[in-house]
């Protein structure tokens, strides 16, 4: 999917979530994209956390070409090679690395670092980068911590990552500067593993029922 300027976030803010996943075995890959497209999300944050991660994205990105996808948990210029190789969209980190982010700038390649500080939301800023991550969302002083950062930073445009799930979900949708929440819920690194993708499938369609009520 070749998204040119802000049409992979407006995308992204039509689907509210992103499943965040980490996959061990990258066999699970179509099948998981499979279960996530089918019942109305087709994106997918494949995250670095295990060694299966590019291979998994090269596999759902030739068997789903239009799936949004990008590779999550990015620490370094390594990590981000092998993620575009494999189709990645776009690169998401944790926290804010320079070298990674300027990495990615000058090879004109989008990434939404993490940021949970005035700080950081002034770094990302400097560097040009408004589409943030705030991570980890909850242990970050959550919803509270959210609004006080949009206040003064009302161009920024937000992804919560980390603790988020369907009871606060709506919450964090809410907030206008939010794009779309990270959901670690929905594809559970053990529901992979069991090839339970009915479980998985069921997640999807509750969380779009959730957005659209």
């Amino acid at each position: 999917m070749n998204m040119m300027n802000n049409e992979w976030i407006e995308t992204l803010r039509t689907l509210r979530v992103m499943p965040v996943i980490q996959i061990e075995d990258a066999n699970d890959a179509v099948k998981l994209a499979q279960a996530l497209s089918e019942n109305g999300l087709p994106a997918a944050e494949i995250t670095f956390r295990s060694d299966a991660a590019a291979e998994s994205i090269r596999r759902i990105r030739e068997a789903f070409p239009e799936i949004i996808l990008c590779a999550g948990t990015v620490l370094t210029t390594d990590q981000v090679d092998l993620a575009v190789k494999a189709g990645a969209d776009f690169i998401v980190s944790p926290g804010l690395n320079p070298t990674t982010v300027n990495y990615c700038l000058e090879k004109d390649i989008k990434i939404i670092p993490g940021v949970n500080s005035p700080s950081q939301v002034e770094q990302a800023l400097e560097l040009g980068l408004s589409a943030l991550k705030f991570f980890p969302a909850e242990a970050s002083g959550g919803l509270n911590m959210l609004k006080s950062l949009t206040g003064p930073y009302g161009a920024i445009q937000l992804i919560p990552t980390g603790g988020v799930k369907p009871s606060n979900l709506l919450d964090y949708l809410a907030i206008p500067q939010v794009i779309a929440c990270g959901g670690t819920w929905i594809a559970p690194t053990a529901a992979i593993r069991d090839n339970d993708w009915e479980t998985i499938a069921t997640n999807v369609r509750e969380i779009c029922k959730l957005i659209k009520a």
